[in-house]
């Protein structure tokens, strides 16, 4: 048993599970912002952590096309190289043939299948020479080996920002975003704040089945109830745009911003409001001018959770944003059809991704410090 004034011995413990938890959070939003920074190459060749240390990997790239040869000293050359002169890449071996992509060392000569020759250097710089024209319509083939030091590039943000091809789309959807959340987190804490007062201070007949039953619905499931609540929006013809989104996401907000508005203003000290109903202040009055000021801490943090859920949402988007056009697609549809259409292009889901999260981020750092003293709302006596 623990003595007064002494810490508990378990203290490391509590310690190490708050590192855990902050590592669990931390470690995936670094590697997807070191990654939104790295190109499509590194990605796929070695994880985040190893983002500031040369990788090496196997590339099939092609020599110049038949047709940028020229006709030197009695040969026809066609010269180039295969990495930008300041990438700062190296070739350790190199081939002509998938069966044998390191047969050759930088520098040495080797014959080609179709005649003439080509030789290769450290530096991606090639010659190829024939006593014959080259044919065909495209370059050698030419399987390398290359070491690659780290590299950091904005081309990322560049193509999700600023590409005419992307730039509308994400601009759009980051618009539709905005237009979803915040009526959605506004008006859920209208309602609930008014009626957390009613469960707090007003006295009527059912006020303690109002308050179980705002209890029994923290528990009922988003999933269980999308169907029914989709039939009556198509029914009532708000089942296809914004409203539908906002009803549907007050709805479910509602319940627990009650339950954290009603037992942080049940704490509330009971003098203040009989001192206020003394002096003849109307229950609006009470409410407006005492209240809501002295409830900012847990309105605050409400927001915070609400904001961060409806911008984060995708399952009530694909239901309730059904639209064709693509003129009420959010973010989190947005990164999904650019993983549908972009396949493998891991960086621009990265970049998107982040670009995506910046504004959760913003808001809950703004805001973290009403977040503890709302969550403990009516903890203590």
């Amino acid at each position: 048993m623990d003595i007064a004034g002494k810490k508990s011995s378990l203290t490391w413990a509590v310690h190490i599970s708050v590192l855990l938890l902050v590592a669990l959070w931390l470690f995936p939003t670094l590697g997807l912002l070191v990654s939104s920074f790295r190109t499509a190459d590194q990605i796929s060749t070695s994880g985040w952590w190893a983002s500031m240390f040369p990788t090496q990997q196997n590339l099939t790239l092609r020599a110049g096309a038949p047709e940028l040869q020229v006709f030197e000293d009695g040969l026809y050359v066609i010269e180039g190289a295969l990495f930008e002169p300041d990438s700062g890449k190296e070739i350790s071996r190199w081939g002509i043939s998938s069966r044998a992509y390191d047969a050759y060392a930088p520098g040495e000569i080797v014959p080609l299948n179709k005649g003439g020759e080509i030789t290769l250097g450290a530096g991606g710089q090639y010659r190829m020479s024939n006593a014959e024209p080259f044919t065909g319509s495209r370059g050698q083939r030419i399987f390398v080996t290359v070491t690659s030091p780290p590299e950091f590039t904005l081309r990322n943000y560049q193509n999700v920002l600023f590409d005419p091809s992307n730039r509308e789309g994400m601009a759009k959807a980051f618009l539709n975003t905005l237009t979803v959340t915040i009526p959605a987190t506004i008006i859920p804490i209208l309602i609930a704040a008014f009626a957390a007062y009613a469960l707090a201070w007003m006295e009527f007949p059912g006020r303690a089945l109002l308050i179980a039953a705002i209890v029994g619905l923290l528990v009922v499931p988003l999933q269980l109830a999308l169907i029914p609540l989709l039939k009556l929006h198509n029914e009532i013809g708000i089942g296809k745009g914004y409203l539908g989104a906002w009803l549907a996401h007050t709805g479910f907000g509602l319940p627990l911003a009650i339950y954290l508005l009603r037992n942080y203003m049940v704490g509330l000290p009971r003098d203040i409001i009989e001192n206020a109903r003394v002096d003849g202040a109307t229950e609006f009055q009470i409410f407006t001018k005492i209240i809501l000021p002295l409830s900012f801490p847990a309105l605050a943090s409400f927001a915070i959770f609400q904001f961060l859920w409806t911008w984060n949402d995708l399952l009530v988007a694909l239901v309730f944003l059904i639209d064709s056009t693509g003129e009420t697609t959010v973010m989190t549809k947005q990164i999904v059809e650019l993983l549908g259409t972009r396949g493998g292009n891991w960086e621009i889901l990265a970049t998107s991704a982040f670009v995506s999260i910046a504004v959760p981020l913003l808001v809950f750092f703004a805001m973290q410090k009403y977040l503890v003293r709302g969550l403990l709302a009516g903890s203590v006596k």
